[in-house]
């Protein structure tokens, strides 16, 4: 079979989109299509036709023609066969099925007809791969985005609380101004306010003189039981003519009230001090942190079985005073041989050979210090693990789709192992084109559907031993079974599977032991069910 060209074609006549698969002039494809509406006539049944040279296999698709021209030698079943498998193609590209859903779609059909037929010859696909094909995505690019979407998750999160504690410190701020400058406030003047509310004044009322004398406590009532009409805690009632305190109260009860319907929880009894913020204070920190990070990348097969089983670690290490840099440190491995450990190329290898112990092959030299290291600190050690063992993947996802009629319904069950405790998961299952969200019937945990990237995002907070398996039940439009996958997975654990543990900080110039935290995570970098 020679295919000579495929179209979408109006039934006007008007051609939307063609494309041409063999050597052959413009003006001779042109001729060709514009003699067909003459020919095609209605009332026929059959949907082919020759004329002396060519022959014409079309389809219709409502107010539309899909076209194709080939040469009379080629094969009628193969023709339909193609025409078949174009006329599901469209629908995947473009959601109207009129002139205009067809003329804005053109370049992606004109894509997709190039990857069905090749120099008039017809491909051996599938519309799922025909797809896959004109998207061009790698396994990394998606899992790239789907983490940089995490992080932005994450940081509106971070801004939203911090918005929020700074509109409910300024209403506190407002509150003591009331207290204190009640007076002042009956003047009119906005500039008063306004320096106020810029200044750090400190309960003991040091930027001022004496606090007392200008009518602060060393306590101010928290906001919420304010609203509920309760005397303020300053000894100094403002004055009655205050007009502005009715309006003043109003307001704030309406930002309580925001806040409240945008899900922030209020403490009735919170008596804050008039002095420094506290998001502004500096979060404690240990002398010495000591970070295992492993990274784990999978590759599990939908039908059983491990593509690919990978797991990199490192431990790195932190110190903020250099007083404590003169160290070693004491680590227990767990029992797994199949892990190869490998320390830095400044470490003393027979040492940790030997007694499982990390210290420098130069006594005498300390460990950076501060910000030195980096803010990941410096590598002491690294570990690698390989397997085809299934029972050491932590998490199976069992994808189970089923077209009836019209519909495809997928059930997906995820079983978690029991070696470790699983949080933030997150099971990303890629959709076909559809114009609304999937219908979901039954899940164990949370959904969400992200319209732009086609993707089904099933969340699961914690996995422990109360959930070590859990299922999901969804229904889409028809659709190919090879249109769910690669599933992508993402999790964290506060468990690894080299079960490596700091046990002692070990002081090389005498004194105690110093103190030291181990902040120990399992991560995926790349895990998949493809």
């Amino acid at each position: 079979m020679v295919v000579l060209a495929a179209s979408i074609v109006s039934k006007s006549g008007k051609v939307l989109v063609s494309r041409q698969f063999v050597d052959m002039s413009r003006i001779r494809i042109e001729g060709l299509l514009a003699a067909f509406p003459k020919l095609v006539g209605t009332g026929k049944q059959h949907t082919f036709f020759e004329t002396e040279n060519v022959r014409y296999v079309y389809q219709p698709i409502e107010a539309l023609h899909l076209l194709i021209i080939t040469n009379k030698s080629s094969n009628i079943l193969e023709d339909l066969a193609t025409l078949r498998l174009l006329s599901r193609l469209v629908p995947e590209y473009s959601y109207s099925l009129d002139e205009e859903g067809i003329c804005e779609h053109a370049f992606e059909l004109i894509f997709a007809f190039d990857e069905v037929i090749s120099l008039g010859h017809k491909e051996n696909v599938t519309v799922a791969q025909v797809k896959n094909y004109c998207e061009m995505e790698s396994h990394e690019e998606k899992l790239h985005k789907l983490v940089m979407q995490s992080k932005i998750n994450e940081t509106k999160d971070v801004m939203k609380r911090k918005a929020s504690e700074i509109d409910k410190s300024k209403v506190e701020k407002n509150k003591g101004d009331k207290g204190g400058f009640g007076p002042l406030q009956s003047l009119g003047s906005g500039k008063i306010e306004n320096s106020l509310s810029d200044l750090s004044i400190s309960s003991s009322g040091t930027a001022f003189g004496s606090g007392s004398g200008l009518g602060f406590g060393s306590d101010v009532d928290s906001f919420p039981t304010k609203s509920k009409g309760r005397p303020t805690s300053s000894a100094t009632a403002p004055p009655k003519g205050l007009g502005m305190k009715l309006g003043k109260s109003q307001k704030a009860n309406q930002f309580l009230e925001s806040l409240k319907a945008e899900g922030e929880v209020f403490l009735e009894e919170v008596q804050p001090k008039l002095g420094l913020s506290q998001a502004a204070a500096p979060p404690p920190t240990d002398p010495i942190t000591l970070t295992v990070e492993e990274k784990l990348n999978a590759t599990l097969k939908r039908d059983g079985g491990i593509g690919n089983f990978d797991v990199q670690g490192t431990m790195s290490l932190q110190i903020l005073s250099k007083e404590d840099g003169h160290i070693q440190v004491q680590v227990q491995t767990g029992e797994n041989q199949a892990i190869i450990f490998k320390t830095h190329p400044n470490m003393n290898k027979e040492l940790f050979a030997n007694e499982n112990i990390l210290g420098l092959k130069d006594p005498n030299r300390p460990f950076p210090t501060g910000q030195t290291g980096g803010s990941e600190g410096v590598g002491l050690l690294k570990w690698r693990m390989q397997s085809t063992d299934e029972s050491m993947v932590p998490l199976t996802i069992n994808c189970w789709p089923t077209t009836s009629g019209n519909n495809t319904s997928v059930s997906i069950e995820y079983e978690a192992s029991s070696m470790f405790d699983l949080q933030n998961v997150l099971i990303s299952v890629p959709l076909p084109s559809i114009r609304e969200a999937p219908s979901v019937n039954q899940i164990d945990g949370e959904w969400r559907y992200d319209s732009r990237n086609s993707l089904l995002e099933w969340s699961i907070l914690l996995i422990d031993n109360s959930n070590r398996s859990g299922s999901m039940e969804f229904v889409v439009p028809q659709a190919d079974p090879s249109a769910f996958f690669p599933i992508y997975i993402h999790f964290k654990a506060t468990e690894t599977f080299s079960k490596l543990k700091v046990t002692n900080t070990i002081p090389l110039k005498g004194g105690n032991p110093p103190k030291f935290f181990q902040r120990t995570q399992l991560v995926t970098e790349n895990y998949l069910v493809e």
